[in-house]
């Protein structure tokens, strides 16, 4: 039996090695992913960690987990099915591919992460691959030339559109509302670039073409006015859903997230939540890490209980 098993391996679950294997815990991290990073595999550059000015996204994710195999992390990669909150002495975690197909543990991290909202218009999943896309990183590079929109309004969005701005001829940022959520620098920086047009108060209503996106449907929340705006790509950035439904109902949600404060502590003794998952203000690698290491220094507390 381990003292902990840590379930993802994105920046929380990585600072949470970390932190256990200093604590000497008997630790286990399980990741369904072939690389660890989480989402910030699919950000360009982190610019605002402390202590790194500018840092590739895949090239973090692979600096946390080697720094959490030097203090000795073991991994395995496999895909959890279900978690037994009511095993004897613990906690039983139900893997899909492992050797041993059931892990025990006195005390569990779940930091799995989220994915990424759809819009939930017509043509969006009949396009995934074909013109509709979630990572502007992974697939900015296949519309050099040509025309894109991005669909959101926080810092992804940004991010995405200000990427896009050096392959794309033309890039379109559709935000719903009159003012974006991204931070004060990162919309200075779309101000700043030519080819990148914000469209205020618009909605997307329907991704139209033939094999391939041509074009979107947009309406005005204001005028009600509909247009079609030729474009070659849509890329999604209107926010995330927590990973969270194999955990239900046993654990207490928020719309979706892990109900959890800074200390990480759920309704379930033994149980934290951090990065993500968890209900927080703000989602960064930073704070990330930062739950990851409070997960671990709760988790140690309530080992020394047992």
């Amino acid at each position: 039996m381990y003292d902990l098993i840590i379930i993802g391996s994105g920046p929380a679950g990585l600072g949470a090695a970390i932190y256990a294997e200093q604590a000497r815990l008997n630790t286990l991290v399980i990741e369904k992913a072939a690389m660890s990073g989480g989402q910030i595999l699919l950000t360009e550059a982190v610019d605002n960690y402390p202590g790194i000015p500018s840092i590739g996204g895949f090239e973090l994710g692979q600096k946390l987990r080697e720094h959490a195999e030097q203090q000795g992390a073991h991994f395995v990669t496999d895909e959890i099915t279900c978690v037994d909150f009511g095993a004897d002495h613990g906690y039983a975690v139900k893997t899909l591919r492992g050797k041993k197909q059931e892990y025990q543990t006195r005390a569990l991290i779940v930091a799995a992460g989220a994915s990424h909202k759809k819009l939930g218009v017509p043509g969006e999943d009949a396009y995934i691959g074909r013109g509709v896309s979630y990572c502007a990183v992974c697939d900015g590079a296949f519309y050099r030339g040509l025309d894109a929109v991005v669909v959101g309004g926080g810092n992804i969005a940004a991010e995405d559109a200000l990427y896009l701005s050096r392959f794309c001829r033309s890039v379109r940022l559709i935000h719903r509302r009159d003012v974006l959520r991204a931070s004060a620098i990162l919309q200075e920086q779309l101000k700043q670039t030519e080819n990148i047009e914000i469209l205020w108060n618009t909605v997307v209503e329907e991704i139209c073409g033939g094999s391939l996106v041509e074009s979107v449907k947009l309406r005005n929340r204001e005028t009600g006015e509909n247009r079609i705006l030729p474009a070659n790509g849509v890329f999604v950035a209107v926010g995330i859903n927590a990973n969270s439904e194999i955990f239900l109902p046993e654990l207490h949600c928020e719309s979706g997230f892990i109900a959890a404060s800074e200390d990480c502590v759920t309704n379930i003794p033994g149980v934290f939540a951090a990065g993500d998952i968890r209900t927080k203000k703000l989602r960064q690698v930073v704070t990330a890490v930062s739950d990851g290491a409070c997960a671990v220094s709760s988790a140690e507390e309530y080992l020394r209980t047992l």
